[in-house]
C-alpha cells in the first residue's frame, strides 16, 4: 500500500465524507418537499365547477364556516374540525345510483384510519329537507358510521349549495340553493388542517381512494416536518 498517496488524499477524503454527510440528507430533503400536496384556489380548479363570483381568487382559499347537523342532533361547525385533516362529500340518503359506492368507500376510509385522530369524515345530505335527523341516524346505522369520526349531516340547503359551490368546487351545475335545486356529485374533498383543499377523487372509484391514502400520507408528512 502506498501510504504517501493515503496521506496525500486524506483530506480529499475527508471533504467528499463531509459533503456527502450534508449534501445527502438536503438533497432528500428537497425530494420531500416536492411531493408536497398541491394547494388548489378557485383559479386552480375547473372554471365550471367554481361560482362566478371566485373565479378571481387566486391565493388563501379556505373552506367557509359551516354550522350543520349531525346523525345525533348534534351541532357540528368548523370547530369539530379545527385542526384535521377531514375527507368531505355531497350525498343523500335515497340515493340509489354513485352515493351507494361512494358510501362503501368512506366506511372502508373510515375503518382505515379509525385509529388516526388527525382524519376526519363530513358529508352533507343535498336533500336536507328529507334527510331529517331520524333519517340521517338509521341511515348512519346501516352504514357502520363511527360517532365523532365521521358526521352525517343536514342543514340549510341554501347554506349547504353555497358550500359545495363556493367553498369544495365539488358541482358543475349552477343554481341557488332554492326549492327546485338539485346537485349530484361522486367528489370527495380532501381538506387540510388549515381548511385548504389538497385534492380531488372519484369517490365511486377504488383507484383513487388508493390515491388518496397515498396523498393524506403525504399531507401528514409535511405536517410532521413542519
Amino acid at each position: 500500500m502506498d501510504f504517501k498517496f493515503f496521506k496525500k488524499s486524506l483530506p480529499t477524503l475527508i471533504f467528499l465524507a463531509v459533503f456527502s454527510a450534508i449534501a445527502i440528507p438536503v438533497f432528500y430533503h428537497l425530494l420531500k418537499v416536492d411531493k408536497k400536496l398541491k394547494v388548489f384556489n378557485p383559479v386552480d380548479v375547473n372554471p365550471k365547477l367554481v361560482d362566478e363570483t371566485m373565479l378571481h381568487v387566486q391565493k388563501n382559499h379556505k373552506i367557509a364556516d359551516f354550522k350543520l347537523t349531525n346523525q345525533n342532533g348534534e351541532i357540528i361547525t368548523n370547530s369539530d374540525y379545527k385542526n384535521k385533516i377531514y375527507i368531505a362529500d355531497f350525498f343523500f340518503t335515497r340515493c340509489k345510483t354513485i352515493c351507494i359506492a361512494m358510501a362503501y368507500n368512506m366506511n372502508e376510509l373510515q375503518e382505515y384510519y379509525k385509529n388516526d385522530d388527525d382524519i376526519m369524515f363530513l358529508s352533507h345530505s343535498v336533500t336536507p329537507v328529507m334527510d331529517s335527523v331520524s333519517v340521517l341516524k338509521e341511515y348512519a346505522i346501516n352504514k357502520g358510521v363511527i360517532d365523532g369520526k365521521w358526521n352525517v349531516t343536514t342543514g340549510s340547503k341554501k347554506h349547504i349549495y353555497e358550500l359545495a359551490r363556493k367553498s369544495y368546487f365539488a358541482v358543475l351545475d349552477e343554481g341557488d340553493g332554492g326549492e327546485d335545486d338539485f346537485i349530484h356529485t361522486e367528489q370527495f374533498v380532501l381538506v387540510d388542517k388549515e381548511r385548504r383543499i389538497r385534492g380531488y377523487y372519484d369517490g365511486t372509484e377504488k383507484e383513487d381512494m388508493e390515491k388518496l391514502k397515498k396523498d393524506i400520507f403525504l399531507l401528514k408528512e409535511e405536517y410532521a416536518n413542519q
